[in-house]
């Protein structure tokens, strides 16, 4: 027999815990598309936020960029905003926890999605890239956010594609107190944006630089892209962050990106004079100083099929 007083300590329990189980659930779902950004200091005023090394997934949510931001006197200036709606407003709450004052600009420096698609998060009167990237991010956006969506999931959920409002050009512009020079380049993109920190010598290179990792090459022209690193290596900085990869205090990022860079257009030329298919480029043996790059298994095949068969043509047209 049950008696009564046992059936109403029964009861009791039972709906404490569902109290703290309604009260876990959306605890849970925050915590699962928490991008856990930390903010790292890497000069007076400059702060990055490393992404992951590794591809977008499900379970990074797509957080495989380096993002940063510059306080100011008056304001900060963020360079990129990420791949997600839920990571430009966790990267606003990042910079909050870092300074009071108000977000004056956000540049985008280039049209790839994990560069752009947080800008939902800010004030559209403070988004501004280049006029080539902001018409790349108009015209291929909802393709980007639509592949995105597939790669990533729910993290991308209402994430909608924001272009800049604003043009920029390359020279000397002050924003939030700060004077920064925009070094307009090519290669990784048709339209890169270096932004060069005068006060402490940082140098936010965008993807032209990758560090450690594999570059990416969809868009990519290799002769321009290593004419642009020539560019970058006469920077006097004294802290680089590529767009991909750690932080470094030297130009060993634009050393690595510059010998994957040859490395590749070279292998890719002799293969196409050898009468070499694409699934025998693909089997090439990787030399062993590219063999430990972050996801190079994933971007070398992505880069072979996105270039070889424009070397193709371009060695019969030689012929």
């Amino acid at each position: 027999m049950i008696f009564p007083r046992a059936l109403a300590r029964a009861a009791l329990l039972a709906s404490v815990l569902a109290v703290l189980l309604a009260g876990l659930v959306p605890a849970s779902r925050a915590e699962a598309f928490d991008y856990r950004l930390k903010p790292q200091a890497v000069a007076d005023g400059v702060y990055v936020l490393t992404g992951l090394m590794q591809d977008f997934s499900r379970s990074n949510g797509g957080n495989i960029v380096n993002t940063g931001f510059i306080v100011g006197d008056s304001g900060v200036v963020v360079i990129d905003s990420g791949p997600s709606r839920r990571y430009g407003e966790q990267l606003r709450k990042a910079i909050a926890s870092v300074t009071a004052l108000p977000v004056v600009l956000v540049i985008n420096t280039h049209h790839h999605p994990d560069h752009f698609l947080g800008n939902q998060a800010f004030g559209a009167h403070t988004l501004a890239a280049l006029a080539p990237t902001r018409q790349g991010i108009e015209s291929e956006g909802e393709a980007f956010n639509a592949n995105m969506y597939r790669l990533n999931g729910d993290w991308m959920r209402d994430t909608e594609v924001t272009p800049p409002t604003r043009s920029l050009a390359p020279g000397v512009i002050e924003a939030g107190g700060r004077s920064l020079e925009l070094i307009a380049l090519t290669g990784h993109t048709g339209a890169d944006l270096a932004v060069f920190d005068r006060r402490t010598g940082t140098l936010f290179a965008g993807d032209l630089v990758f560090h450690k990792r594999t570059p990416t090459t969809p868009h990519a022209d290799i002769a321009r892209w290593q004419a642009s690193l020539d560019t970058l290596a006469a920077v006097p900085f004294k802290v680089l962050v590529p767009g991909h990869g750690p932080v470094a205090r030297d130009a060993a990022p634009i050393a690595q990106t510059r010998a994957w860079l040859a490395w590749l257009d070279r292998t890719l030329r002799e293969s196409a004079a050898g009468g070499l298919d694409m699934t025998e480029v693909l089997a090439l043996p990787l030399p062993a100083v590219f063999a430990r790059l972050a996801v190079v298994n994933d971007e070398y095949p992505r880069s072979v099929s996105h270039l070889y068969p424009a070397v193709e043509q371009a060695v019969l047209e030689e012929r």
